[in-house]
């Protein structure tokens, strides 16, 4: 018995629980807590891995399927403390100073002290310094630093609140809701997170007998490429559950579920894929075939290449704005749970 209503609701309310907790990647710990507890509040065994994430036994038996989504959030690192006291600071992840010029931040300080902040152009008031802002495009290296929110005024006054190199930098989700539209950064990849434990939920709450083992994958290092380098030894096939980027040349679509053909990496397993296709042809679910290049990859590109004799697919709702203020439709996310629970239970 496949389930047949999507429970937006608690779809929506995991994706908050989630992007509420600043994960950038290598700060794991307290995401991974959090998941932690919303296994527990499903039902499900799980484990967590040494180097961070947590996989999770959904039951079955015989040719196993993991299917993977990650926690972790692209974010910034303090670089050196500027003369002034601002943070140079530097990307975790692919984030592009111009998609957060003008961002909330928090810092965390290896200490455990945290101070809030903005990602700002230096000059940065257009009344007084057009001109330079104009013919300059936005660089962490150079013209773009976070101004924290606190009196400092030389490199000593920052380095006495306990701020130093290597501290970790997360920007503010701001997370909306609006005519079925959900705006957030961090669409990528905590909905699809979201999507994954929905399906799970309604998995449990159904009884539905899963026709072979299946395994949930909470990934914590995707954004930086290892987070899936380690899988159960009876794994035969990988399914990420990731954002499909919209874009002019791409066929995918906030309301739809879109199938991988192929990242910047590799094609998509043929008889996998085909499988997915057929599934949401069979299903009536609302899909497009879509190609990710020049920059793109899910989490089961670094398990091909650990060297696993795996098949590995990838689909995941339409998504604007990647690496940036995202946007996606809960059409798009009821698209994707409807398909990856019809592709478990086919």
């Amino acid at each position: 018995m496949i389930p047949k209503d999507f429970d937006a609701e608690y779809c929506l309310e995991s994706f908050r629980r989630l992007a509420a907790v600043d994960s950038t990647t290598g700060q794991y710990e307290e995401i991974q807590k959090l998941l932690c507890r919303m296994l527990e509040e499903l039902g499900y065994p799980y484990r967590a891995f040494r180097k961070g994430g947590v996989i999770a036994d959904l039951g079955g038996d015989g040719n196993a399927l993991a299917v993977t989504a990650h926690l972790d959030d692209i974010g910034l690192m303090v670089r050196k403390i500027n003369a002034d006291g601002t943070l140079n600071v530097c990307p975790v992840g692919g984030l592009y100073p111009f998609y957060c010029v003008t961002e909330n931040v928090r810092v965390y300080t290896r200490g455990g002290a945290v101070y809030t902040g903005t990602v700002c152009r230096t000059p940065n008031s257009i009344h007084v310094t057009e001109e330079e802002l104009r013919s300059t495009l936005p660089d962490f290296r150079t013209n773009v630093c976070v101004v924290l929110d606190s009196d400092v005024r030389s490199a000593e006054d920052a380095a006495a609140l306990g701020i130093a190199t290597g501290d970790v930098i997360a920007l503010e989700p701001r997370t909306v809701l609006s005519g079925g539209y959900l705006k957030s950064r961090f669409i990528d990849d905590k909905a699809s997170a979201a999507v994954l434990l929905t399906a799970m939920k309604a998995l449990k709450e159904s009884g539905a007998a899963l026709p072979r083992r299946v395994y949930a994958y909470f990934a914590v290092y995707e954004e930086i490429g290892h987070g899936t380098t380690v899988l159960p030894e009876d794994v035969c096939d990988m399914l990420a559950v990731d954002i499909a980027p919209t874009g002019p040349d791409q066929t995918s679509d906030e309301h739809k579920v879109s199938i991988f053909a192929k990242d910047s990496r590799f094609p998509y397993h043929w008889g996998m894929t085909n499988e997915l296709r057929q599934t949401a042809i069979d299903a009536g679910i609302d899909y497009v075939m879509d190609i990710f290049t020049p920059h793109y990859g899910t989490d089961c590109d670094p398990a091909l290449l650990a060297g696993y004799d795996i098949r590995h697919a990838a689909i995941g709702p339409g998504t604007a704005n990647s690496h940036g203020y995202e946007r996606t439709h809960l059409d798009g996310l009821e698209n994707t749970c409807r398909l990856l629970l019809a592709y478990l239970l086919r």
